[in-house]
C-alpha cells in the first residue's frame, strides 16, 4: 500500500544555502577572463553569502593560513572542495591522486568535509574539440565504480572528506542512465551524488526523479537552470558545453529548467542535512555580470525556502 510523502517544512532547515566561484565566470585557477579572487570574495559577501565552494584549485589561495585569513576578514566558511580527476583511466589514478590529495588536504585545513569530483570532459572547454570518445568501453565501465569508492575510501578515511561526484555536460557521467549506473555500481559508504541540478538537466535526466529514488546517495547539491531553448540547439547543432555556455545555456531563476521550488521541495523531504550551492556557468563575463545575479538568486531562492546558513552536521 503507497504512503504519503512526509509533508514539506516550513522552514527548510535541513539545507544551507552557499555559492561558488563558477557564478562568478571562474572555470580556471588563473585566466585573463577573471575576476581576481578577492574581487569574487568580497561580492559574495555583498550578495549576502557566508558559504562558499572553493571553485578550481589555485584560483584561491592553496595555503591554507592565507586562505583562512581572507576568509575569516569577510565572515566567509567553506562548504566543500573541487577537483576533476579520471576515473576511468587507471593509468592516471597516481597523478589524479596527486591532485585530489593537494585538494582534500586544503578541504580539511578550511573545516570542510566534502569533495565535489568532477569527471574531465570529453571536449574541449574553450575550442569545443574531442578530446577522447564520449563513451566508455564496457572495460571502463566495469571499473568505474571500483575506482570512485577506492578514491572515496582514501578520501574519508585519510582527510575525513566525503566524496560526491559530479554530473556534467560532456562527460562521461553525464545523462541520468550514466548517473545511475554510477551510484548502483558503487558503494554509499564512499561514493555519494553531487546532484548538479542543470548538469542532469543538459543531460536529458530528471532531478526530481533522481531525488525520490536515490535521495539517500545526493550528498550535496549544486543548484542551477537551463534554457530550454538552448538547450534544443544543443542536441540539434551538437554544440559544446562550452559554446552553449556563451549562448546563455545556464540562466537566472525562475528563468530555466529544473524549476527550483520543486527541487528544494523535494530535497527538503529528505532525511539529510545538505550544502546547496549555487552555480550560474558564466564563463566568460564581463566584471560587473556575477553580483545582480547572485543577489537576485539569492532572492529568488529565499521565495522557495532556502535561505538557511547553518552548518548541516555530517553523521553519515
Amino acid at each position: 500500500m503507497a504512503t504519503a510523502p512526509p509533508p514539506l517544512r516550513t522552514t527548510v532547515g535541513n539545507l544551507c544555502l552557499g555559492s561558488a566561484p563558477d557564478s562568478w565566470g571562474v572555470w580556471f585557477p588563473e585566466d585573463e577572463q577573471q575576476v581576481p579572487y578577492t574581487r569574487f570574495l568580497d561580492e559574495l559577501v555583498l550578495a549576502g553569502y557566508e558559504w562558499l565552494e572553493l571553485g578550481p584549485y589555485g584560483y584561491l589561495p592553496t595555503d591554507p593560513r592565507r586562505l583562512r585569513a581572507e576568509l575569516d576578514a569577510r565572515g566567509l566558511k567553506v562548504s566543500g572542495g573541487t577537483a576533476f580527476g579520471a576515473l576511468h583511466r587507471p593509468e592516471s589514478w597516481d597523478e589524479m591522486l596527486a591532485h585530489v590529495r593537494q585538494v582534500a588536504a586544503l578541504t580539511a585545513a578550511a573545516g570542510a568535509h566534502h569533495m565535489v569530483f568532477i569527471p574531465p570532459m570529453y571536449r574541449d572547454e574553450k575550442t569545443g574539440a574531442f578530446t577522447e570518445s564520449p563513451g566508455l568501453t564496457a572495460e571502463q565501465w566495469a571499473g568505474f565504480g571500483r575506482a570512485a569508492d577506492r578514491l572515496g575510501r582514501l578520501l574519508l578515511e585519510e582527510y575525513d572528506v566525503r566524496l560526491v561526484v559530479h554530473p556534467h555536460a560532456d562527460s562521461h557521467i553525464q545523462s541520468q542512465p550514466e548517473i545511475e549506473r554510477l551510484l548502483n555500481e558503487s558503494d554509499s559508504r564512499y561514493t555519494n551524488l553531487c546532484l548538479d541540478t542543470g548538469h542532469v538537466a543538459y543531460g536529458g535526466g530528471d532531478n526530481l526523479d533522481l531525488i525520490r529514488r536515490f535521495g539517500e546517495r545526493v550528498g550535496y547539491v549544486h543548484i542551477k537552470q537551463m534554457d530550454p531553448g538552448i538547450l534544443a540547439q544543443v542536441t540539434a547543432e551538437d554544440l559544446s558545453f562550452g559554446e552553449a555556455v556563451k549562448r546563455g545555456v545556464c540562466v537566472s531563476p525562475p528563468a530555466g529548467v529544473p524549476e527550483p521550488a520543486g527541487v528544494v521541495a523535494e530535497l527538503a523531504r529528505l532525511d539529510a542535512e545538505l550544502f546547496v550551492i549555487v552555480e550560474q556557468d558564466l564563463y566568460p563575463c564581463a566584471p560587473e555580470v556575477p553580483l545582480p545575479i547572485a543577489v537576485g538568486t539569492r532572492e529568488h531562492l529565499s521565495g522557495c525556502g532556502l535561505s538557511g546558513t547553518r552548518r548541516p552536521n555530517f553523521d553519515r
